[in-house]
């Protein structure tokens, strides 16, 4: 009978690179450019670009600050929110919808 080993990895706590991993990072850091063949990688159009989405898993870091918002605002945000926990992340949400839209306009 096999044992099943699982591993986990945490991106944002990595391993230490190993001295041969190292050693071919900065042989690849020597190479010129020229060196480098992208033949089998195709140009990304305009139109790519048009269609393409962020990645589902970004996550921007976030900044701690103080915002003076009107009381009736906030008070609408904690009502909707399930016992009034997550209504700045609502808010956040509602900005970021916000700005998406007025860059499309103006983009």
């Amino acid at each position: 009978m096999r044992k099943i080993v699982r591993h986990e990895f945490d991106p944002a706590n990595p391993p230490p690179l190993t001295e041969a991993q190292k050693a071919e990072i900065t042989a690849l850091k020597a190479r010129p450019e020229s060196d480098v063949d992208t033949s089998d990688i195709p140009e990304l159009t305009e139109e790519f670009w048009q269609a393409a989405v962020r990645n589902p898993y970004f996550k921007p870091i976030k900044q701690q600050l103080t915002l003076r918002l009107d009381s009736d605002l906030v008070a609408w945000f904690k009502r909707r929110a399930p016992g009034g926990r997550g209504y700045q992340s609502a808010i956040n949400r509602a900005l970021r919808e916000y700005v998406a839209k007025h860059e499309r306009k103006t983009g």
